[in-house]
């Protein structure tokens, strides 16, 4: 039986939908057809989730073409990283990828943690509640990826106007799209008139063995990096402090050894945050015929690997619907996998850490001051992005 997709969504925003649960086990790769007419498989078991993020025969740059299924990334969807395949997708993610070592990442931690101390400053003498998404969430992200990419300070509050247009639906009207797509072309320019020591300069200046960045690659390398460095990061930490808000024991266990605790926490807390409605990463399209799950997929057909099933499936992960902040074994697909791997990782992974080691040490007595049930989530875009998360202390 083939399903209509997206699912309804789940009633809680802590756990996947049960539908999707039950054809993890039921039908772990199942036909579904998109709001488009489009036919598709959708991917729930761990295993074959990870086969198609790792598997070159699961391509993304044949997902990313006319043909394939669309969704609500924008523009993203094929003019960056996240829509290419190897060679191209390995020669522009080579020239970006020395700004994002472990060891550049922990020369970023004392910025980071001064400014959690000032947005913290900030929060604390306004009167409360303090909205977390306008004074904390949001603005750490930008500031962290905008300092490493050099944008102006003058043009950040535009870049996130046009990273929130980029990442709406750029079929229904393409002018807002193009007016984005001109006004970082034009804050590109002004940085070849006025380098400096950053990643967009560094990429202006950059040569492969063939040639240097196009004009048209340099701004999709640059649109891509400035929007999956702080999208995905600002909504995570707003859902992380719900989320610990929602389990007592382990916030408490938490506060008890936060220096020694912190990174464990944050791999569990990214493996059981449900960050979208559908849950679903970037669709692929088969290359040729492979079997996944014991079923052959035929050459041309789409799969929607879901991701949020798999980080709970009791095949891979003990307990998986328990928030466990002491989890060891935790290979968890939260920033996905393959060649697609979240070239920013790692830095999510320290932006996080220090972000709730500065909300847990310096409000201790943290707490969103309305029920789950009457927080709104923007609109059209494909992960949970709150409004608004109003909290105290």
């Amino acid at each position: 039986m083939t399903i209509s997709y997206p699912l309804a969504p789940s009633p809680s925003i802590f756990h996947p939908s049960p539908e999707l649960g039950r054809l993890r086990e039921e039908q772990p790769v199942a036909p579904v057809v998109l709001p488009d007419g489009t036919r598709a498989l959708l991917v729930t078991r761990y295993a074959d989730v990870r086969q198609v993020l790792t598997d070159p025969r699961f391509s993304r740059t044949a997902a990313a073409g006319s043909d394939g299924p669309s969704n609500e990334l924008g523009t993203l969807e094929t003019e960056s990283l996240i829509g290419m395949d190897p060679p191209e997708h390995t020669r522009l993610r080579r020239l970006v990828a020395r700004a994002f070592t472990p060891r550049r990442v922990e020369e970023l931690r004392p910025r980071v943690a001064e400014l959690v101390d000032g947005l913290i400053d900030g929060m604390v003498r306004r009167p409360r509640p303090v909205d977390l998404v306008e004074h904390f969430a949001t603005p750490l992200p930008v500031q962290v990826i905008s300092e490493l990419l050099g944008v102006p300070s003058a043009d950040r509050d535009r870049c996130k106007e046009w990273s929130d247009t980029m990442m709406g639906d750029w079929r229904h009207d393409p002018r807002p799209m193009q007016e984005a797509f001109d006004g970082f072309a034009g804050m590109i320019d002004r940085k070849r008139r006025e380098p400096g020591d950053d990643l967009i300069t560094a990429l202006i200046e950059a040569r492969d063995e063939h040639d240097r960045l196009s004009d048209r690659e340099l701004l999709s390398v640059c649109v891509g990096v400035l929007i999956g460095g702080h999208e995905t990061t600002t909504n995570l930490i707003n859902l992380c402090v719900l989320t610990l808000q929602e389990n007592p024991a382990e916030l408490a266990a938490l506060r008890a050894d936060l220096d020694g605790a912190l990174p464990r926490a944050v791999e569990e807390l990214v493996r059981f945050i449900q960050l979208g409605d559908s849950g679903v990463m970037l669709p692929r399209v088969a290359t040729e015929d492979v079997w996944l799950g014991g079923v052959r997929i035929p050459a041309g057909t789409a799969v929607l690997p879901a991701f949020v099933t798999a980080n709970r499936d009791p095949a891979r992960f003990a307990d998986p619907d328990r928030l466990d902040l002491s989890r060891a074994d935790n290979p968890h697909l939260g920033f996905g996998g393959g060649v697609h791997h979240c070239l920013g990782a790692q830095l999510a992974r320290m932006e996080l850490q220090e972000a709730l080691r500065g909300l847990l040490t310096r409000l201790p007595g943290l707490r969103v001051t309305v029920p789950v049930s009457e927080l709104r989530f923007k609109p059209g875009l494909v992960v949970r992005s709150l409004e608004s998360l109003p909290i105290t202390w």
